[in-house]
């Protein structure tokens, strides 16, 4: 029966069991405002996704990741607080073991009770879905680590020991392989289509719990996260937990547009932010690891940071957007190419920089050794720049003598010092600047200079020493903010500096 009759079925009974009821004015109209609530419902129920034919076609191409580790760690004699004497069998006994790693004995007995050291097996679960009929299987680089064996568990409950053809540690991407042939794969989909609030499904084994399946929403697309510079996360509300790393995010027409990588958790479990690898960046990273085994970026060889408010005042700019370049490595493709310490890049090879952060990925997938056009905003005017990219070393930061004087700038409220020549090449500055000696409240440290920053540059003017620093301050103008850049421990960073009217 197809849903306008079940409709209309629905609706006939209501009215034949209310007969006496709707003979009259109020009830007729009590009866009409119940029959369009019972038919909102249901179109409303009618109209949420059906993920049971999609879970019936590309659940069998998920599978089931365990793999082997040799470590070696501490004996521990006790046994966890709060935990029982004995784990129980089961499920959740599995989960016990997972979160506490006993070894299927008591938790008083590790071999004698004896502290030590000694190589034991430690075991971890994960996912991954296979992308071609001769074996070939994607899952994460953290998945498969370090390990000495690694089992795919397929849905017809046949485990083949697989061989990792390449693994990715900056993109999380990892290609196996195992022998077999005829293999059911999945849909490979275009993950630059994908728009927020578009229905998606995840696949995976949380805790070991196979073909496990959960739902929910793009939350954000392009997402960066501390210390993964090189991937536009797909961000989601799908609950994933451990074990399900390396499982296919699907769209409800049966693509896989990601790969889920990542939680944000305060607990461990899931707390509604998951993290998903592009389909497309992975499967350019799987391309190149089935071809020789290791991946090759582009590499400019720049520091950037973002444009806030402030800084974007302050370079002249109508509001915050692009990556600033806080420093440029010897060397690199980006200093033969012309670029500059305060360049803002604002597109690359023909896509628009919007925060700094969309910069890495970008550089990233283009070809070694091709000639881009990087568009730059200095000193307030638009440039061009073409640069021939170079390769991304395995290491991301591979990248005058004299007696120090001193200033003490009343008006930045700091007092400098010139840099002695042990200090250059411990924190390789090769030019000018000052160190922060002493600073006290004013300016200065309303921007955020700290004691023992290196003040570089200020207001696009490179500092050469302390006197010349003391003549820089001397001429800044009042009521604007001006980019200050700095050197510290973490790097080089700009900041806003504004001198307000006495």
């Amino acid at each position: 029966m197809n849903v306008k009759s079940v409709r209309s079925g629905n609706a006939g009974n209501f009215v034949a069991r209310h007969r006496m009821v709707l003979s009259t004015p109020s009830g007729l109209m009590m009866g009409v405002v119940l029959v369009f609530l019972m038919l909102s419902s249901q179109v409303q129920a009618g109209s949420l996704p059906d993920f049971t034919e999609l879970v019936e076609k590309h659940s069998a191409a998920v599978v089931n990741i365990s793999t082997t580790q040799k470590i070696k760690h501490p004996k521990i004699s006790r046994r966890p607080h709060g935990m029982p004497e004995q784990i129980p069998e089961g499920p959740f006994g599995d989960l016990f073991r997972h979160f506490f790693g006993e070894q299927g004995r008591g938790f008083g007995d590790h071999g004698g009770g004896r502290g030590g050291i000694e190589p034991q097996e430690a075991k971890s679960l994960g996912s991954g879905f296979i992308i071609s009929e001769d074996g070939y299987v994607m899952t994460n680089h953290h998945v498969v680590k370090d390990a000495t064996e690694i089992l795919v568990r397929l849905s017809d409950r046949r485990e083949l020991v697989a061989e990792v053809i390449g693994s990715d540690a900056r993109s999380d991407i990892a290609l196996l392989k195992v022998d077999a042939d005829n293999l059911p794969v999945v849909k490979i989909g275009n993950s630059a289509h994908l728009k927020v609030g578009e229905w998606v499904l995840a696949i995976g084994s949380p805790f070991g719990f196979d073909h496990s399946v959960t739902a929910g929403i793009v939350s954000a697309t392009g997402r960066s996260l501390p210390r993964e510079n090189y991937v536009p996360f797909i961000q989601t509300d799908v609950a994933i937990n451990p074990g399900n790393s390396g499982g296919p995010l699907f769209d409800l027409d049966g693509n896989v547009i990601g790969i889920n990588s990542q939680i944000y958790s305060r607990t461990g479990g899931f707390m509604g932010l998951s993290f998903a690898i592009p389909i497309d960046m992975a499967m350019q990273v799987a391309e190149q690891l089935k071809d020789g085994g290791k991946v090759a970026r582009g590499w400019l060889g720049v520091l950037i940071q973002d444009v806030t408010r402030e800084l974007a005042e302050s370079f002249g700019m109508d509001k915050p957007r692009g990556a600033l370049v806080a420093k440029v490595l010897k060397d690199s493709p980006a200093e033969k190419a012309g670029l500059e310490v305060g360049d803002i890049v604002i597109r690359f090879n023909g896509e628009l920089v919007v925060r700094s952060s969309n910069l890495p990925p970008l550089v990233g997938i283009s070809p070694v050794g091709e000639k881009v056009k990087v568009e730059i905003l200095r000193k307030g005017k638009v440039n061009t720049l073409k640069v021939t990219l170079g390769e991304l070393p395995d290491d991301d930061m591979q990248v005058a003598a004299g007696e120090p004087g001193t200033a003490n700038e009343s008006r930045l409220n700091v007092t400098v010092m010139d840099l002695t020549a042990e200090q250059r090449k411990k924190l390789e500055i090769k030019g000018g600047g000052v160190i922060v000696q002493k600073i006290q409240a004013g300016p200065a440290r309303k921007a955020g200079v700290r004691r023992g920053d290196v003040i570089l540059m200020i207001n696009n003017v490179d500092v050469k020493d302390a006197k010349h620093f003391a003549e820089i301050s001397a001429e800044l103008p009042v009521n604007k903010s001006l980019p200050l850049l700095v050197q510290r421990r973490g790097g080089p960073v700009f900041l806003a500096l504004k001198i307000k009217e006495k």
